[in-house]
Protein backbone atom coordinates (compact mmCIF):
# COMPACT_ATOMS: atom_id res chain seq x y z
CA UNK A 1 0.00 0.00 0.00
CA UNK A 2 1.29 3.93 -1.18
CA UNK A 3 2.69 4.95 2.53
CA UNK A 4 0.42 8.28 1.88
CA UNK A 5 -2.73 6.35 2.12
CA UNK A 6 -1.19 5.08 5.54
CA UNK A 7 -0.56 8.21 7.15
CA UNK A 8 -3.91 9.55 5.70
CA UNK A 9 -5.85 6.27 7.32
CA UNK A 10 -3.68 6.97 10.60
CA UNK A 11 -4.74 10.34 10.60
CA UNK A 12 -8.40 10.31 9.56
CA UNK A 13 -8.76 7.62 12.33
CA UNK A 14 -7.14 10.06 15.09
CA UNK A 15 -9.68 13.24 14.06
CA UNK A 16 -12.33 10.68 13.97
CA UNK A 17 -11.51 9.82 17.48
CA UNK A 18 -11.06 13.06 19.15
CA UNK A 19 -14.10 14.43 17.70
CA UNK A 20 -16.22 11.21 19.30
CA UNK A 21 -13.65 11.15 22.76
CA UNK A 22 -13.05 14.70 23.47
CA UNK A 23 -11.75 13.60 26.87
CA UNK A 24 -9.20 11.16 25.46
CA UNK A 25 -7.79 13.92 22.83
CA UNK A 26 -4.10 13.76 24.04
CA UNK A 27 -3.96 9.80 23.61
CA UNK A 28 -5.41 9.56 20.09
CA UNK A 29 -2.85 12.14 19.33
CA UNK A 30 0.16 10.91 20.81
CA UNK A 31 -1.19 7.20 19.35
CA UNK A 32 -1.26 8.61 15.66
CA UNK A 33 2.02 10.50 16.26
CA UNK A 34 3.94 7.72 17.35
CA UNK A 35 2.45 5.06 14.53
CA UNK A 36 3.80 8.02 11.79
CA UNK A 37 7.63 7.62 14.00
CA UNK A 38 7.56 4.20 13.33
CA UNK A 39 6.29 4.44 9.42
CA UNK A 40 9.08 7.05 9.20
CA UNK A 41 11.90 4.74 10.82
CA UNK A 42 10.57 1.29 8.74
CA UNK A 43 9.26 2.57 5.48
CA UNK A 44 11.22 5.53 5.37
CA UNK A 45 10.07 8.47 2.07
CA UNK A 46 7.48 10.29 5.03
CA UNK A 47 9.66 13.11 6.36
CA UNK A 48 12.05 15.16 4.38
CA UNK A 49 15.06 13.95 6.55
CA UNK A 50 15.18 10.70 6.96
CA UNK A 51 18.49 9.51 5.65
CA UNK A 52 18.89 7.77 8.49
CA UNK A 53 17.45 7.64 12.58
CA UNK A 54 19.30 10.30 14.45
CA UNK A 55 18.21 12.93 11.41
CA UNK A 56 14.60 11.68 11.54
CA UNK A 57 14.39 12.05 15.43
CA UNK A 58 15.96 15.50 15.36
CA UNK A 59 14.29 16.53 12.48
CA UNK A 60 11.16 15.56 14.27
CA UNK A 61 11.52 16.58 17.92
CA UNK A 62 13.30 19.72 17.13
CA UNK A 63 11.68 20.91 13.54
CA UNK A 64 8.13 19.36 13.37
CA UNK A 65 7.77 20.42 17.16
CA UNK A 66 7.74 24.02 17.78
CA UNK A 67 8.93 24.18 21.34
CA UNK A 68 9.11 28.21 21.14
CA UNK A 69 5.88 28.35 20.75
CA UNK A 70 5.12 25.83 23.50
CA UNK A 71 7.62 27.74 25.52
CA UNK A 72 5.63 30.62 24.85
CA UNK A 73 2.60 29.63 25.72
CA UNK A 74 3.54 28.03 29.36
CA UNK A 75 5.17 31.30 30.01
CA UNK A 76 1.95 33.08 29.05
CA UNK A 77 -0.61 30.43 31.03
CA UNK A 78 1.36 30.86 34.98
CA UNK A 79 1.67 34.82 34.49
CA UNK A 80 -2.58 34.68 33.33
CA UNK A 81 -3.03 32.37 36.55
CA UNK A 82 -1.16 35.42 38.63
CA UNK A 83 -2.67 37.61 36.93
CA UNK A 84 -5.77 36.43 37.54
CA UNK A 85 -5.30 35.72 41.51
CA UNK A 86 -4.33 39.38 41.67
CA UNK A 87 -7.57 40.33 41.17
CA UNK A 88 -6.89 43.02 39.16
CA UNK A 89 -9.31 42.19 36.41
CA UNK A 90 -12.01 42.42 39.02
CA UNK A 91 -11.27 45.81 40.20
CA UNK A 92 -10.82 46.96 36.26
CA UNK A 93 -14.55 46.03 35.96
CA UNK A 94 -15.71 47.77 39.48
CA UNK A 95 -14.23 50.50 38.16
CA UNK A 96 -16.05 50.26 34.72
CA UNK A 97 -18.98 50.06 36.64
CA UNK A 98 -18.31 53.17 38.47
CA UNK A 99 -18.01 55.04 35.28
CA UNK A 100 -20.64 54.17 33.56
CA UNK A 101 -23.67 56.01 32.74
CA UNK A 102 -26.33 53.43 33.09
CA UNK A 103 -26.41 49.40 33.17
CA UNK A 104 -26.54 48.99 29.81
CA UNK A 105 -23.14 50.68 28.81
CA UNK A 106 -21.84 48.87 32.23
CA UNK A 107 -22.41 45.84 30.89
CA UNK A 108 -21.16 45.97 27.63
CA UNK A 109 -18.02 47.97 28.64
CA UNK A 110 -17.68 44.75 31.02
CA UNK A 111 -18.04 42.23 28.21
CA UNK A 112 -15.77 44.13 25.95
CA UNK A 113 -13.14 44.30 28.69
CA UNK A 114 -13.99 40.47 29.06
CA UNK A 115 -12.21 40.39 25.58
CA UNK A 116 -9.49 42.27 26.09
CA UNK A 117 -8.19 40.29 29.08
CA UNK A 118 -9.02 36.83 27.00
CA UNK A 119 -6.40 38.32 25.21
CA UNK A 120 -3.59 37.47 27.26
CA UNK A 121 -5.66 35.35 29.06
CA UNK A 122 -7.08 31.59 28.69
CA UNK A 123 -11.12 31.65 27.81
CA UNK A 124 -12.27 29.63 30.21
CA UNK A 125 -10.14 31.44 32.76
CA UNK A 126 -11.59 34.69 31.82
CA UNK A 127 -14.84 33.37 32.15
CA UNK A 128 -14.85 32.54 35.69
CA UNK A 129 -13.07 35.36 36.87
CA UNK A 130 -15.64 37.62 34.97
CA UNK A 131 -18.71 35.26 35.84
CA UNK A 132 -18.98 36.28 39.28
CA UNK A 133 -19.05 40.15 38.23
CA UNK A 134 -21.59 39.05 35.83
CA UNK A 135 -23.84 37.45 37.80
CA UNK A 136 -23.96 40.06 40.70
CA UNK A 137 -24.96 42.89 38.09
CA UNK A 138 -27.22 40.63 37.17
CA UNK A 139 -28.75 39.61 40.04
CA UNK A 140 -28.72 43.66 42.30
CA UNK A 141 -30.18 45.03 38.80
CA UNK A 142 -33.17 42.20 37.74
CA UNK A 143 -31.36 41.86 34.58
CA UNK A 144 -31.51 38.72 32.53
CA UNK A 145 -27.89 36.67 33.42
CA UNK A 146 -28.38 34.61 30.17
CA UNK A 147 -27.33 36.95 27.21
CA UNK A 148 -24.86 38.43 30.19
CA UNK A 149 -23.24 34.80 31.25
CA UNK A 150 -23.24 34.40 27.08
CA UNK A 151 -21.73 37.44 26.05
CA UNK A 152 -18.94 36.63 28.47
CA UNK A 153 -18.06 33.31 26.66
CA UNK A 154 -18.33 34.85 22.94
CA UNK A 155 -16.31 37.70 23.46
CA UNK A 156 -13.71 36.37 25.31
CA UNK A 157 -13.60 33.62 22.16
CA UNK A 158 -13.49 36.48 19.88
CA UNK A 159 -10.97 38.07 21.59
CA UNK A 160 -8.53 35.37 21.94
CA UNK A 161 -7.58 35.30 18.51
CA UNK A 162 -6.13 38.98 18.28
CA UNK A 163 -2.44 38.07 19.01
CA UNK A 164 -0.36 35.52 18.75
CA UNK A 165 -0.07 34.95 22.99
CA UNK A 166 -4.35 34.85 23.03
CA UNK A 167 -4.90 31.27 22.11
CA UNK A 168 -2.99 27.76 20.57
CA UNK A 169 -4.72 28.81 17.03
CA UNK A 170 -3.05 32.21 17.00
CA UNK A 171 0.37 30.70 18.10
CA UNK A 172 0.15 27.51 15.53
CA UNK A 173 -0.58 30.08 12.81
CA UNK A 174 2.77 32.24 14.06
CA UNK A 175 4.81 29.04 13.98
CA UNK A 176 3.28 27.96 10.29
CA UNK A 177 3.31 31.26 8.63
CA UNK A 178 6.68 32.34 10.73
CA UNK A 179 4.94 35.67 12.27
CA UNK A 180 6.16 37.41 14.88
CA UNK A 181 4.33 39.14 17.52
CA UNK A 182 3.95 42.64 15.66
CA UNK A 183 2.81 40.75 12.77
CA UNK A 184 -0.40 40.36 14.25
CA UNK A 185 -0.84 44.08 14.16
CA UNK A 186 0.89 44.88 10.78
CA UNK A 187 2.15 42.95 8.26
CA UNK A 188 3.86 44.16 5.33
CA UNK A 189 2.72 47.62 5.44
CA UNK A 190 -0.68 46.72 6.21
CA UNK A 191 -2.82 46.18 8.76
CA UNK A 192 -3.38 42.43 10.92
CA UNK A 193 -5.34 39.99 12.00
CA UNK A 194 -5.78 41.97 15.03
CA UNK A 195 -7.44 44.77 13.81
CA UNK A 196 -9.98 42.28 12.00
CA UNK A 197 -10.66 41.02 15.13
CA UNK A 198 -11.50 44.48 16.44
CA UNK A 199 -14.01 44.80 13.48
CA UNK A 200 -15.95 42.13 15.14
CA UNK A 201 -15.84 43.08 18.74
CA UNK A 202 -17.16 46.84 17.76
CA UNK A 203 -19.94 44.41 16.17
CA UNK A 204 -19.96 42.49 18.92
CA UNK A 205 -20.55 45.28 21.40
CA UNK A 206 -23.39 47.18 19.07
CA UNK A 207 -25.17 43.89 19.51
CA UNK A 208 -25.04 43.28 23.06
CA UNK A 209 -26.21 46.57 23.88
CA UNK A 210 -29.58 45.77 22.35
CA UNK A 211 -30.22 43.12 24.90
CA UNK A 212 -29.38 46.10 27.61
CA UNK A 213 -29.72 48.90 26.17
CA UNK A 214 -33.34 49.68 28.21
CA UNK A 215 -31.52 49.10 31.63
CA UNK A 216 -31.12 52.63 32.31
CA UNK A 217 -30.63 52.33 36.07
CA UNK A 218 -27.06 53.61 37.22
CA UNK A 219 -25.12 50.62 38.69
CA UNK A 220 -22.84 50.69 41.66
CA UNK A 221 -20.66 47.77 43.17
CA UNK A 222 -18.32 47.22 46.17
CA UNK A 223 -14.65 47.66 45.01
CA UNK A 224 -12.84 44.42 44.98
CA UNK A 225 -9.13 44.83 47.17
CA UNK A 226 -6.48 44.55 44.44
CA UNK A 227 -3.80 41.79 46.03
CA UNK A 228 -0.59 42.88 44.48
CA UNK A 229 -0.05 44.93 40.60
CA UNK A 230 3.03 42.96 40.00
CA UNK A 231 1.00 40.23 37.72
CA UNK A 232 -0.05 43.12 35.62
CA UNK A 233 3.32 44.41 35.39
CA UNK A 234 4.51 40.82 34.25
CA UNK A 235 1.52 40.96 31.47
CA UNK A 236 2.70 44.41 30.19
CA UNK A 237 6.45 43.78 30.08
CA UNK A 238 5.58 40.13 28.18
CA UNK A 239 3.98 42.26 26.10
CA UNK A 240 5.68 44.97 25.73
CA UNK A 241 8.99 42.26 25.13
CA UNK A 242 7.73 40.63 22.26
CA UNK A 243 7.16 43.12 20.62
CA UNK A 244 10.57 44.58 21.08
CA UNK A 245 11.78 40.91 20.27
CA UNK A 246 9.91 41.05 16.99
CA UNK A 247 11.91 44.46 15.81
CA UNK A 248 15.20 42.63 16.41
CA UNK A 249 14.69 39.64 14.53
CA UNK A 250 12.14 38.33 11.43
CA UNK A 251 11.95 35.16 12.90
CA UNK A 252 10.60 33.81 16.61
CA UNK A 253 13.13 31.88 17.75
CA UNK A 254 13.91 30.51 20.81
CA UNK A 255 14.09 33.94 22.38
CA UNK A 256 10.44 34.71 22.61
CA UNK A 257 9.65 31.49 24.25
CA UNK A 258 12.87 31.94 26.75
CA UNK A 259 11.64 35.73 27.35
CA UNK A 260 7.94 34.31 28.23
CA UNK A 261 8.84 31.40 30.23
CA UNK A 262 11.52 32.97 31.93
CA UNK A 263 8.47 35.93 33.17
CA UNK A 264 6.57 32.90 34.20
CA UNK A 265 9.45 31.67 36.33
CA UNK A 266 9.77 35.29 37.97
CA UNK A 267 6.01 35.44 38.84
CA UNK A 268 6.39 32.05 40.44
CA UNK A 269 8.90 33.21 42.78
CA UNK A 270 7.48 36.28 43.45
CA UNK A 271 4.07 34.02 44.36
CA UNK A 272 6.18 31.46 46.69
CA UNK A 273 8.34 34.55 48.62
CA UNK A 274 6.29 37.90 48.32
CA UNK A 275 2.84 36.39 48.59
CA UNK A 276 4.59 33.44 51.25
CA UNK A 277 3.01 30.32 48.95
CA UNK A 278 4.60 26.89 50.00
CA UNK A 279 5.50 24.28 47.46
CA UNK A 280 2.38 22.73 47.47
CA UNK A 281 0.32 25.69 46.77
CA UNK A 282 3.01 26.87 44.24
CA UNK A 283 2.23 22.67 42.07
CA UNK A 284 -1.01 23.18 42.51
CA UNK A 285 -1.38 26.39 40.41
CA UNK A 286 1.22 24.89 38.24
CA UNK A 287 -0.63 21.62 37.98
CA UNK A 288 -3.77 23.29 36.75
CA UNK A 289 -2.22 24.80 33.87
CA UNK A 290 -3.46 23.86 30.63
CA UNK A 291 -0.54 20.50 30.12
CA UNK A 292 -3.69 19.04 27.98
CA UNK A 293 -3.39 21.21 25.06
CA UNK A 294 0.79 21.17 25.56
CA UNK A 295 0.30 17.39 24.90
CA UNK A 296 -2.14 17.49 22.46
CA UNK A 297 0.10 20.04 20.46
CA UNK A 298 3.04 17.89 20.06
CA UNK A 299 1.12 15.13 19.08
CA UNK A 300 -0.57 17.28 16.51
CA UNK A 301 2.77 19.07 15.02
CA UNK A 302 4.17 15.53 14.47
CA UNK A 303 1.00 14.08 12.49
CA UNK A 304 0.33 16.88 10.47
CA UNK A 305 3.88 17.29 10.02
CA UNK A 306 3.74 13.68 8.56
CA UNK A 307 0.81 14.91 6.25
CA UNK A 308 2.23 17.86 4.86
CA UNK A 309 5.45 15.94 4.16
CA UNK A 310 3.68 12.68 2.62
CA UNK A 311 2.33 15.52 -0.14
CA UNK A 312 -1.54 14.90 1.38
CA UNK A 313 -1.92 18.24 1.71
CA UNK A 314 -0.99 19.75 -1.30
CA UNK A 315 -3.55 16.83 -3.20
CA UNK A 316 -6.08 18.56 -0.62
CA UNK A 317 -5.24 22.15 -2.16
CA UNK A 318 -5.26 21.49 -5.26
CA UNK A 319 -8.34 19.88 -5.41
CA UNK A 320 -9.84 22.94 -3.51
CA UNK A 321 -8.40 25.18 -6.05
CA UNK A 322 -10.76 23.12 -8.86
CA UNK A 323 -13.68 23.32 -6.47
CA UNK A 324 -13.28 27.19 -6.74
CA UNK A 325 -12.66 26.97 -10.49
CA UNK A 326 -9.73 29.39 -9.66
CA UNK A 327 -11.99 32.30 -8.27
CA UNK A 328 -10.66 34.21 -5.26
CA UNK A 329 -13.91 35.05 -4.17
CA UNK A 330 -14.96 31.59 -3.84
CA UNK A 331 -11.83 30.37 -2.42
CA UNK A 332 -11.91 32.80 0.29
CA UNK A 333 -15.97 32.24 0.76
CA UNK A 334 -15.27 28.67 0.82
CA UNK A 335 -12.62 28.78 3.42
CA UNK A 336 -14.26 31.52 5.71
CA UNK A 337 -17.69 29.43 5.35
CA UNK A 338 -16.42 25.55 5.79
CA UNK A 339 -14.19 27.00 8.50
CA UNK A 340 -17.10 28.40 11.04
CA UNK A 341 -19.29 25.59 10.54
CA UNK A 342 -16.88 22.83 10.98
CA UNK A 343 -15.19 24.68 14.14
CA UNK A 344 -18.88 25.09 15.29
CA UNK A 345 -18.77 21.65 15.78
CA UNK A 346 -15.14 20.31 16.16
CA UNK A 347 -11.91 20.78 18.17
CA UNK A 348 -10.58 23.73 15.80
CA UNK A 349 -6.90 23.60 17.00
CA UNK A 350 -6.40 20.02 15.19
CA UNK A 351 -8.58 21.71 11.98
CA UNK A 352 -6.19 24.92 11.83
CA UNK A 353 -2.95 22.59 11.76
CA UNK A 354 -4.02 20.66 8.79
CA UNK A 355 -5.71 23.54 7.18
CA UNK A 356 -2.86 25.99 7.25
CA UNK A 357 -0.92 24.52 4.99
CA UNK A 358 -3.76 24.33 2.24
CA UNK A 359 -5.12 27.56 2.42
CA UNK A 360 -1.45 28.77 1.56
CA UNK A 361 -1.30 26.23 -1.25
CA UNK A 362 -4.59 27.24 -2.46
CA UNK A 363 -3.69 30.87 -2.48
CA UNK A 364 -0.17 30.04 -4.30
CA UNK A 365 -2.11 28.14 -7.24
CA UNK A 366 -4.42 30.96 -7.71
CA UNK A 367 -1.62 33.35 -7.74
CA UNK A 368 -2.44 35.25 -5.03
CA UNK A 369 -1.02 36.83 -1.51
CA UNK A 370 -1.54 33.54 1.21
CA UNK A 371 -2.59 36.02 3.92
CA UNK A 372 -6.05 36.11 2.62
CA UNK A 373 -6.75 32.75 2.81
CA UNK A 374 -4.77 32.15 5.87
CA UNK A 375 -6.73 34.86 7.68
CA UNK A 376 -10.04 33.67 6.57
CA UNK A 377 -9.09 30.23 8.05
CA UNK A 378 -7.79 31.69 11.15
CA UNK A 379 -11.17 34.02 11.86
CA UNK A 380 -13.59 31.35 10.85
CA UNK A 381 -11.66 28.55 12.65
CA UNK A 382 -11.83 30.89 15.49
CA UNK A 383 -14.84 32.68 15.66
CA UNK A 384 -16.76 29.23 14.60
CA UNK A 385 -16.61 27.94 18.07
CA UNK A 386 -18.72 30.50 19.21
CA UNK A 387 -21.56 28.62 17.09
CA UNK A 388 -22.91 26.66 19.51
CA UNK A 389 -23.03 25.78 23.11
CA UNK A 390 -19.88 22.92 22.80
CA UNK A 391 -17.96 24.60 19.69
CA UNK A 392 -15.71 26.06 22.80
CA UNK A 393 -14.82 25.57 26.23
CA UNK A 394 -15.75 28.87 27.65
CA UNK A 395 -19.51 28.27 26.21
CA UNK A 396 -19.76 24.98 28.25
CA UNK A 397 -18.42 26.70 31.12
CA UNK A 398 -20.97 29.42 30.61
CA UNK A 399 -24.18 27.20 30.48
CA UNK A 400 -22.50 25.05 33.33
CA UNK A 401 -22.46 28.25 35.45
CA UNK A 402 -25.80 29.28 34.21
CA UNK A 403 -27.52 26.09 34.97
CA UNK A 404 -26.17 25.68 38.49
CA UNK A 405 -27.45 29.08 39.21
CA UNK A 406 -31.10 27.71 37.90
CA UNK A 407 -30.81 29.28 34.70
CA UNK A 408 -30.06 26.36 32.47
CA UNK A 409 -30.19 27.09 28.55
CA UNK A 410 -30.92 24.78 26.04
CA UNK A 411 -29.27 24.35 22.78
CA UNK A 412 -31.87 26.17 20.64
CA UNK A 413 -32.10 28.84 23.30
CA UNK A 414 -27.95 29.22 23.05
CA UNK A 415 -28.11 29.51 19.32
CA UNK A 416 -30.48 32.59 19.50
CA UNK A 417 -27.70 34.36 20.68
CA UNK A 418 -24.89 32.66 19.31
CA UNK A 419 -25.77 32.19 15.35
CA UNK A 420 -26.45 35.84 14.68
CA UNK A 421 -23.30 37.07 16.70
CA UNK A 422 -20.97 34.59 15.45
CA UNK A 423 -22.80 35.63 11.55
CA UNK A 424 -22.25 39.48 12.22
CA UNK A 425 -18.84 38.83 13.80
CA UNK A 426 -17.42 37.10 11.57
CA UNK A 427 -19.09 39.15 8.55
CA UNK A 428 -17.56 41.99 10.08
CA UNK A 429 -13.75 40.85 10.25
CA UNK A 430 -14.08 39.17 7.08
CA UNK A 431 -15.44 42.22 5.01
CA UNK A 432 -12.26 44.35 6.76
CA UNK A 433 -10.12 41.27 5.84
CA UNK A 434 -10.99 41.20 2.36
CA UNK A 435 -10.48 45.28 1.65
CA UNK A 436 -7.12 45.39 2.88
CA UNK A 437 -5.70 41.60 1.37
CA UNK A 438 -7.98 41.38 -1.39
Amino acid sequence: MNIKWLILGIALVMYLLVIIFQEKKVWFTSAAALASIILGLTAGSIFTASENTGNLLFHIFFELINWNILMIYVGSMIIAALFIYSKVPARIADALVAVSPNTGIAVVLILAMTGIISIFVENVATVLVMAPIALALSKKLKLNPVPFMIGLALMSNLEGTATLVGDPPSMIFASYAHYTFNDFFIHQGKISICFFIQAGLLVGCTFFYCFFKNAKEKATVERETVISYLPLYLLLIMIAGLAVISFLSTELGYSSGCFVLGLGLIGLLWYHFNQKKNAGEIWTLVKELDWETIAFLIGIFVIVGAISEAGLLDDFALWLANLTNGSKLAGFILILAFSVLISGFVDNVPYIIVMLPVAGTLATTLGIQKELFMFALLIGSCLGGNLTPFGASANVVAMGILKKEGHPITFPGFLKISAPFTILTTAAAAILLWFVWS
